[in-house]
């Protein structure tokens, strides 16, 4: 056995921020006049300087995230949701620590629905990890630090790739058993844009890393008490965006987003109809790495199969809506799913979708490939969810 030093590992580039370093970040929040601006575009009647007196009264992270945090989160709930849900509360061990993985739908609001609903439940808020590709302003890097976020590095080169996600899958294994505090990671890097969700093994190979058992990929999940989370949107609001960006991909191979492209994807999700928004907790998945053990697999086939299982539990709880149903109708010229929705629920849907392709400017705009493009989108968590349960 290899035990794995999580002292040799400076965690300061990544981690949260301590409380004795709130003070400070609040102080440098009240200052940001983007900080200031983008609320006001969030919440057009704040009232800033009673807001930058109640940040002043919080003291710890906790403080923040269980005050402004939550109220921030459920503003932008009930302005934008018909309606925020979780089910599967039973399922989450008592007193342990987790690993939630989910799949991704939304770049910023999957972890913040999620934190805000464990909290209603009495579970407590987790760690969340967040891609430095965000951090576009200053203030933007302190609000997550300042709600309990560590810092995954993307932009980093290849050469250094190795020890940032050593130095991660460390702070991951200290943080669930040294600080018995629970995590939240996307289950790939990046969204799934066409919903067709699949864990990746880089992320399971990230979090194998700085297990404590050289010679045993289960027990270094094991240790991390892994439970799959199924995210349900009924509309995505950057369903168009992403059929965008994948004719954009499609007619120029090199194509690669902007910052600005990310800032528009932050605020179209955060700020436009989602309809109604499912959280799903699965079961904990140790009794079914147990069984793999017996298997003789090797290292990439049985990280394969961990992500299959995790993918399995996420499919199984998919919460589905006519939408979904009358996508896949529309995409497979069927009525396979005709008893799951009305002639009413097809026009509607058939409306919204010409609505967001009209929303698309592109000089050679495709607009048959853009609408399959939408379909696949709202109809693969339906196609997952029938294959794993044949």
């Amino acid at each position: 056995m290899m035990s794995t030093d999580c002292s040799k590992y400076n965690f300061d580039d990544i981690r949260p921020l301590n409380n004795d370093e709130v003070h400070d970040a609040i102080e440098s929040l009240a200052a940001s006049e983007g900080f200031r601006n983008a609320l006001r575009y969030i919440m057009p009647d704040l009232n800033w300087a009673q807001f930058v007196e109640t940040m002043r009264a919080c003291k710890t992270k906790e403080q923040f995230k269980a005050t402004l945090a939550y109220n921030a989160v459920m503003q932008i709930a009930k302005a934008t949701t018909f309606s925020l849900t979780i089910s599967g509360r039973s399922r989450i061990p008592e007193n342990t620590p987790c690993t939630f993985i989910s799949n991704h739908r939304d770049i910023v609001l999957d972890a913040a629905f999620l934190n805000a609903l464990l909290l209603d439940i009495g579970h407590g808020m987790t760690q969340v990890a967040i891609g430095d590709n965000l951090l576009i302003h200053p203030w933007i890097d302190l609000v997550i630090k300042l709600n309990n976020c560590f810092i995954v590095k993307r932009d980093i080169p290849v050469r250094q790739l190795f020890e940032a996600s050593r130095q991660l899958s460390a702070y991951i294994h200290h943080t669930i058993k040294e600080s018995k505090e629970s995590v939240w990671i996307a289950q790939r890097e990046g969204r799934a844009k066409d919903s067709n969700d699949h864990t990746q093994n880089s992320v399971l190979k990230m979090l194998n890393m700085a297990g404590e058992h050289r010679d045993s990929v289960l027990k270094n999940l094991m240790e991390l008490n892994i439970v799959p989370i199924a995210i349900s949107y009924e509309y995505d609001p950057c369903d168009f965006l992403k059929a965008k960006e994948f004719q954009q991909k499609r007619d120029n191979p090199d194509f690669v987003k902007s910052k600005r492209d990310d800032l528009l994807n932050m605020e179209t999700g955060m700020l436009h109809n989602k309809g109604r928004v499912h959280f799903t907790l699965g079961s904990p998945i140790n009794g079914q790495l147990v069984r793999l053990e017996s298997g003789n697999l090797d290292k990439n086939a049985l990280i394969t199969a961990v992500a299959e299982t995790i993918d399995k539990e996420i499919y199984r709880h998919y919460r589905f809506y006519p939408c979904n149903y009358v996508a896949y109708d529309l995409l497979h010229h069927s009525v396979y799913f005709r008893t799951n929705y009305d002639l009413r629920d097809k026009m509607l849907f058939e409306t919204y979708l010409q609505k967001q392709i009209d929303k698309i400017d592109l000089p050679d705009k495709d607009e048959i490939f853009l609408k399959t493009k939408i379909l696949e989108m709202y109809s693969n968590p339906l196609k997952n969810h029938m294959n794993s349960i044949d």
